[in-house]
């Protein structure tokens, strides 16, 4: 029978988290709320990205256009969409087997806490008939 009352004992002690449980799990919440607040723009930049270099390739004549042109133009629909990460250095045009193929890669750097960072690299490629 006693063992009953030691097992009884042992139950109520055991019914939650400790304050200090309790904390821990609230810094795991915050950190990933600041982590995903402060990375979901850059996803949303990039889908801009990934917008402007598809409607870029529909154009129609824009594989005859030189390579120059061609990036002047994509620059201008950054500007439009309110791409902010991309730069001139970033856009890669070349041509090859018949096709032009612009591509655009890039970082962001995102501050976190401190002296702690969050680095996120896109790449996305497009082809474009040249005839």
């Amino acid at each position: 029978m006693t063992m009953g009352g030691e097992a009884m004992t042992l139950m109520q002690r055991e019914r939650g988290m400790t304050a200090i449980g309790w904390l821990l799990m609230l810094a795991l919440i915050a950190f990933f709320t600041i982590l995903v607040l402060r990375l979901t723009p850059n996803y949303l930049e990039y889908f801009k990205v990934a917008s402007s270099l598809e409607s870029l390739a529909g154009e129609p004549g824009i594989g005859q256009k030189p390579p120059a042109e061609v990036r002047k133009l994509l620059l201008r629909r950054f500007d439009v969409n309110d791409v902010e990460h991309v730069a001139k250095k970033d856009i890669r045009i070349r041509k090859e087997d018949g096709k032009m193929k612009v591509s655009v890669a890039y970082e962001v750097r995102v501050p976190i806490l401190g002296n702690v960072d969050a680095v996120t690299s896109f790449s996305k490629e497009v082809e474009v008939r040249l005839h």
